[in-house]
């Protein structure tokens, strides 16, 4: 195991696509998802059990998370759980953790993996990561896990890469959520993957990505370097995010810089992002339901059905329906329209925040 190679996990996010399971107190990746015993946050840092000392994993949060963090993963040091004061995307988040990393080694190498995701292939994966470290410790490279198309989904980014040897590809082009024409003409091509959200570099690489890219979150996050690792880090980063802006780490640097490679990933992965992803992976019946709770169901198939253990719930007749309930909201939705389930939850607001 490398000493310097260390994991920085981001678990900051509502989840919002995951109403009502999800919520702005306790988003999904603090929940048993999947029934497995650990919540998706836990399941993410054993991954790398075996990649890098659990005293080099780091949890970048929201500050409201801390205790759900600290009580799911109560081997953290407080200097190992970075607190987000406001959400800024992913850019500044990784900015915050790579630069503080660098303020005390140098020489690491890092992986940066969303807390929220599925790998149903761990052993593979470990594979992966430690091929793209091997590369990322020895060349100034941002090396990002690509996943190979089953479907022309729209809900994903896709890179494009230039044929080589090896399963370490120079990236060509990122797209961004395509229209679904344009999808399946990816996946025709041949030569076009989805951006798992994984990324593995250098601190030195990434750092000299935000210099030239994103130089104002650089000048931001390197007045820092006295500050990490002590009292003042807090106040420090209070001041440091009222000057950043909302960017992705895709859209402000990965699309722009050219030295992104991609390493090809069959992982059984999933962003499980929303219910029919949750659904697509999930163990079901006879009748293709995906059904987790105290449940009679007459007549129904294709669904997916999430409600609490403790309230027996009958459902007869549906077809092709998400039917979830949790902390005292009940939404029933067509799978196939999944995508209003951002406009539930901005209507549910006007009647409270305890709804959201």
């Amino acid at each position: 195991m490398n000493q310097h190679t260390y994991v920085i996990i981001m678990a900051g996010g509502v989840g919002t696509r995951f109403w009502p399971f999800s919520r702005n107190n306790n988003p999904k990746q603090f929940h048993d998802v999947l029934g497995t015993g650990k919540t998706l946050l836990q399941q993410t840092a054993s991954r790398f059990e075996g990649v890098c000392p659990d005293e080099n994993i780091y949890i970048v949060t929201s500050t409201e998370y801390y205790q759900l963090v600290k009580t799911q993963l109560p081997f953290l040091s407080d200097d190992q759980i970075l607190l987000e004061p406001n959400r800024r995307n992913t850019a500044p988040c990784i900015a915050y953790a790579c630069y503080k990393i660098a303020a005390k080694d140098p020489q690491a190498t890092v992986v940066v993996a969303p807390a929220d995701h599925i790998i149903l292939k761990e052993e593979v994966f470990k594979e992966k990561v430690r091929l793209a470290l091997d590369v990322a410790s020895q060349s100034e490279v941002l090396i990002t896990l690509g996943i190979q198309p089953t479907r022309p989904d729209t809900g994903y980014g896709y890179i494009q890469y230039l044929p080589s040897e090896g399963l370490v590809k120079k990236v060509k082009t990122f797209t961004e959520k395509p229209q679904h024409e344009i999808a399946v003409k990816f996946l025709e091509s041949g030569d076009f993957v989805w951006n798992a959200g994984i990324f593995i570099w250098g601190v030195r690489s990434i750092i000299k990505a935000f210099e030239a890219h994103l130089p104002e979150v650089a000048e931001v996050f390197a007045e820092g370097k006295s500050d990490y690792y002590t009292d003042t880090e807090k106040g420090f980063i209070e001041k440091a995010y009222m000057l950043c802006k909302n960017i992705s780490i895709d859209f402000g640097i990965m699309e722009k810089a050219e030295n992104v490679f991609v390493v090809l990933s069959d992982l059984g992965w999933s962003d499980l992002g929303t219910w029919k992803s949750m659904y697509d992976i999930s163990t079901k019946d006879e009748e293709r339901n995906a059904a987790d709770g105290k449940l009679m169901l007459y007549d129904t198939k294709n669904c997916i059905i999430k409600t609490p253990k403790d309230k027996l719930v009958v459902v007869q007749g549906l077809e092709g329906y998400i039917v979830a309930e949790n902390d005292g909201v009940l939404m029933i939705c067509k799978i196939d329209e999944e995508q209003r389930v951002r406009d539930f939850v901005a209507d549910a607001k006007a009647l409270g925040n305890q709804y959201i």
